[in-house]
């Protein structure tokens, strides 16, 4: 048990340091030790990969003070932008993990922008491939890497250690969505760049062409649309991604809990605890209901050819040109389609077709977060948070990636009808751990790099190997003997 518990420990970091990579140009939903953030590895990390837990900033005299508050009482919500420090004189460094947004000159383009209104404050970007890593090694080097960074996974203890707040949680939940991402003592010390929602990308014209005049809201529905597509075009109904591995489990198990179940509490207060977690409730809801589609899909041919081929690179330009039509990924995925040929307009997306009680559900939640280094000075302060302040509301940045929301007063093109989108509430205190443990344990890792058991769904599909039933009888299994092994409660 103790070597199953530090393996899932090491996938926890290895995970977190690498989703950005597998996403391609640095697109992948961030993940860290805040509140759920429902992205592709809501529970992926782990406090022992913090390699800034133990260093401490460095003491600098021209820096701000030490108590982690804001230059001068500053705050996000007392700025008026284009209004207030327009004369203010600073140069101040963000870095970040778009590098693709640095090769193609749109952050170029965003800081020419922003210095239309404030021509004075010369703001130097830099976009680092292995961001995850690379940011928590420089985090405790004072004010050396910056003054505006991506805030790395860390403990939300440390965050007045490295970070000023942007104002208390309910001042800034007044001005963007997710304030209490990274949260401590009832402080904001990060304020997302864009939002990740999860849904399903398609290509609008090849549902057009197929004769698909409403979006699916059942897995019924849903596969029903795939075989139209088979039948009336030439495109890929769902293209699984299956090669590339992270894009089975971790976007599969993303969909469970409020999505699946209309529940926000089931995800991380009642999964531990169900005795029957895999079972068929009869109305197309639940677990059973949300890796049953993948499997129907695969079975009844509506999936690529050959599973072992799919090309993730490949499958962008696929989907913009209309030979995919579906594919199951987060919203952080929809820039990446629209910009992969000419047809980026095709490129829609559409709330996970499952619907409880006549109702739909989407979690969404934060990518990364800008965070203001403590270090700088207090005019770099001052430009940082306007810098931040005029990102998130003026730029565009978050609606041009395709992004759930940040700001509640930036205009928008996200749009999902009927939905109610919520968060998967957290685990209780005392039960903080008990997912990872039976993950641990039971080996199927649920938002926790499990692909393998989302591949084996694609494999026995195909092949005629395991019934659908087999496999979620396999998966209660290993889960009532997970629960037996830790002396878990189970109440369900």
């Amino acid at each position: 048990m103790k070597l199953k518990r530090l393996m899932a420990l090491g996938m926890a970091a290895v995970m977190t340091m690498s989703l950005t990579a597998c996403g391609g140009s640095g697109d992948t939903p961030s993940t860290n030790n805040a509140s759920d953030n429902n992205t592709a590895s809501d529970n992926n990390t782990s406090n022992d990969n913090n390699a800034a837990g133990d260093s401490t900033p460095s003491d600098d005299s021209s820096a701000a003070d030490n108590t982690g508050a804001a230059a001068d009482g500053l705050t996000y919500g007392s700025i008026t932008l284009g209004e207030d420090y327009t004369d203010l004189t600073a140069s101040i460094k963000f870095i970040h993990h778009k590098t693709d947004r640095e090769q193609d000159g749109s952050m170029a383009k965003y800081i020419e922008a922003f210095n239309q209104d404030y021509p004075n404050i010369s703001v130097e970007t830099e976009g680092i491939t292995d961001y995850a890593q690379t940011a928590l090694l420089r985090l405790p080097t004072g004010d050396a890497w910056g003054d505006v960074m991506f805030i790395p996974s860390i403990d939300m203890v440390q965050l007045p250690d490295y970070f000023i707040p942007y104002g208390t949680v309910d001042e800034m939940s007044e001005y963007v969505n997710f304030a209490d991402q990274w949260k401590f003592e009832g402080n904001c010390y990060g304020v997302g760049y864009m939002g990740n929602a999860q849904g399903i990308l398609y290509n609008k014209k090849v549902f057009a062409d197929a004769g698909v005049t409403e979006l699916p809201k059942t897995p019924t529905e849903f596969i029903a649309a795939l075989q139209q597509i088979k039948d009336n075009t030439d495109a890929i109904p769902l293209y699984t991604n299956y090669a590339a591995g992270w894009t089975m489990g971790g976007q599969w198990d993303a969909y469970l809990g409020a999505i699946t179940t209309g529940d926000t509490t089931w995800l991380n207060q009642k999964f531990a605890h169900s005795a029957e977690p895999f079972k068929d409730n009869g109305d197309e809801t639940g677990a059973y209901a949300l890796y049953k589609i993948l499997y129907d899909a695969v079975a009844n041919g509506l999936t690529e050819d050959d599973y072992t081929t799919t090309d993730w690179e490949g499958c962008k330009g696929m989907i913009n040109r209309g030979e995919i039509g579906t594919m199951v990924l987060g919203s952080w995925a929809v820039a990446q389609m629209k910009e992969a040929d000419a047809n980026g307009s095709d490129i829609g997306y559409m709330p996970f077709p499952i619907t409880v009680n006549g109702k739909q559900y989407a979690t969404a939640g934060p990518d990364y977060c800008f965070g203001i280094n403590k270090e700088s000075s207090a005019d770099n302060q001052t430009a940082a948070m306007v810098f931040v302040k005029w990102m998130v509301e003026k730029s565009g940045w978050c609606d041009n990636e395709g992004g759930y929301p940040i700001s509640k007063t930036a205009p928008t093109s996200f749009v999902f009808d009927g939905v109610e989108v919520v968060n998967n509430d957290s685990a209780p205190d005392d039960e903080a751990d008990l997912m990872n443990q039976m993950n641990a344990e039971c080996e199927l890792n649920f938002n926790n790099g499990g692909d393998r058991k989302v591949q084996e769904i694609v494999e026995a599909a195909a092949t005629g190997s395991m019934t659908y039933d087999e496999i979620m009888a396999n998966w209660t299994e290993l889960w009532n003997d997970a629960q037996a092994s830790l002396g878990v409660d189970v109440t369900e």
